[in-house]
């Protein structure tokens, strides 16, 4: 076994717990959400449901705010050295964009979380962009010759992020079928369009799951390292 010095071991478990809870936690926001939509049960047990899906839900995307922060501290013990500056804006990622998960999660509903909404879909466009970019300048210079694992994580993780995305763009319908649900507004085409929403949404869900649990194999492989 390889001998792991105290920071590496530390940085390494991080990294595996948000795998871990990442994976989990969708899987549980997604089973959760089931209920939610099942309109043969009662108001109030698709309430539940719908708030033990909205709690479980700010697990994986804490996960995914760090995930990158975490990776590239990680990359530093097996060679791949961070400029200062880059080192630095690394590090500074992770808690900025917890800070917007978190703040979207407990002012929901409100005019400045309606605001971020729109920034953090932004910024995460900007985000993919900056990690293919990342991995296309790793290439072309041959920094990550010794470690081609470490890309294939990388271009994954900008398509959870893609993933993520394109479930925000079919999430409207449900979201409005929610909010019926709460008034006690409840129809049969609302339920309808939740359904159909969810639907939508189900191949984003599965696309993270395997990318997640891909990016989780690559990095106990390590294939051509």
């Amino acid at each position: 076994m390889e001998s792991l010095t105290v920071a590496h071991a530390i940085v390494l478990i991080v990294h595996l717990l948000l795998f871990v809870y990442w994976l989990g936690g969708d899987v549980g926001v997604f089973y959760s959400s089931r209920f939610v939509v099942d309109s043969t049960r009662t108001r109030e047990a698709r309430l539940t449901a719908a708030k033990i899906m909205l709690d479980l839900d700010l697990i994986p995307r804490i996960c995914m705010s760090l995930m990158l922060t975490v990776g590239g501290l990680l990359s530093e013990f097996y060679g791949v050295r961070h400029p200062a500056w880059q080192l630095a804006g690394l590090v500074a990622l992770g808690p900025f964009w917890l800070g917007i998960v978190l703040f979207l999660h407990f002012r929901e509903g409100s005019a400045a979380a309606h605001k971020m909404q729109r920034f953090d879909f932004w910024f995460r466009w900007f985000m993919i962009a900056a990690v293919v970019a990342s991995v296309v300048h790793s290439l072309v210079t041959g920094r990550l010759d010794a470690q081609p694992w470490l890309a294939a994580k990388l271009l994954i993780f900008a398509f959870l992020v893609f993933c993520g995305l394109m479930i925000r763009v079919g999430m409207p319908p449900f979201i409005e079928g929610f909010r019926a649900l709460v008034a006690d507004r409840v129809t049969p085409e609302t339920d309808a369009r939740m359904q159909a929403s969810l639907g939508r949404m189900r191949p984003w869900v599965l696309a993270i799951w395997v990318g997640v649990l891909a990016a989780g194999v690559l990095g106990v492989v390590k294939p051509g390292g």
